[in-house]
């Protein structure tokens, strides 16, 4: 009899879905409380109400703009620039990865220049992008790239180094190009590392636009924060921060569905 027929397995997966559940419940529970705590401090100026807001001001925040049509525009704009930046910085990464494992030499000549603009504060890029390609999407897109493509070149990179040296030798020794070994042993040993990196990517594109937003942009949630913050509007600054939570939550969500499947599909 399989074992996934048996009862102990049935009562193994009951349990699984209880305790995810009960860690659902206690999570909303958790924010709940928090979001209660964070109004009655407000009320009672536990807290400063100008500066923190309550919820429920954002609540009325959240309803206005989203009747007038305000809110959705600039969500879809940071999220449209999100996904773009993110797509191409995990591709550019992983492609650079794979040149530099390629060609070794080119690995050895390229890696302290990799080290120096990882380490480098890439807001101070910032100037420089704003009069090499304007006030515009582009700019804001070379700011998410500047974050996401260096760490992924770095991890993708590192997986490829780090792959079982005996697998690569027997492939070798039946005779398979640089290629093959790469094809059928690199690749596949390191995909999980690469999936994890989308997840990672999810978060440094979130930086990188919404950075590049504070600088050029004149729509977006980035600007948002900006605008409230220059206006005074503390409200809409909390509205904004929690909207990057929940958006960039939901994306890494989504990336993590789509390791799962991707991983279940390479098994």
């Amino acid at each position: 009899m399989s074992t996934k027929h048996t009862p102990e397995y049935r009562r193994y997966l009951r349990r699984q879905r209880r305790d995810t559940r009960l860690v659902f419940a206690v999570q909303v529970l958790i924010a709940v409380l928090l979001l209660a705590v964070w109004e009655i401090g407000a009320r009672l100026n536990w807290i400063n109400p100008f500066l923190f807001s309550m919820p429920s001001k954002i609540w009325a925040q959240f309803l206005s703009m989203l009747h007038d049509g305000s809110l959705l525009h600039h969500t879809w704009i940071t999220v449209y620039e999100t996904l773009a930046g993110f797509l191409l910085g995990t591709i550019a990464g992983t492609l650079l990865s794979i040149l530099l494992w390629a060609s070794p030499f080119l690995a050895r000549v390229l890696d302290p220049y990799i080290v120096i603009f990882n380490s480098m504060p890439k807001v101070a890029l910032g100037p420089i992008f704003i009069v090499a390609f304007g006030q515009g999407f582009l700019s804001i897109l070379m700011m998410a790239l500047a974050i996401s493509v260096v760490i992924t070149t770095i991890v993708v990179y590192t997986a490829f180094r780090d792959v079982d040296p005996n697998l690569i030798k027997l492939v070798r020794t039946y005779g398979g190009t640089r290629w093959q070994v790469f094809r059928k042993v690199v690749f596949p040993s390191t995909l999980p590392a690469i999936l994890s990196t989308l997840k990672v990517n999810v978060g440094l594109s979130w930086i990188g636009v919404v950075v590049g937003e504070f600088l050029v942009a004149k729509a977006g949630l980035g600007y948002l924060i900006i605008y409230g913050f220059q206006v005074f509007n503390l409200t809409l600054v909390m509205l904004s921060l929690i909207l990057v939570l929940l958006v960039s939550t939901v994306m890494y969500h989504a990336v993590s569905l789509l390791e799962k499947r991707a991983l279940k599909w390479k098994d």
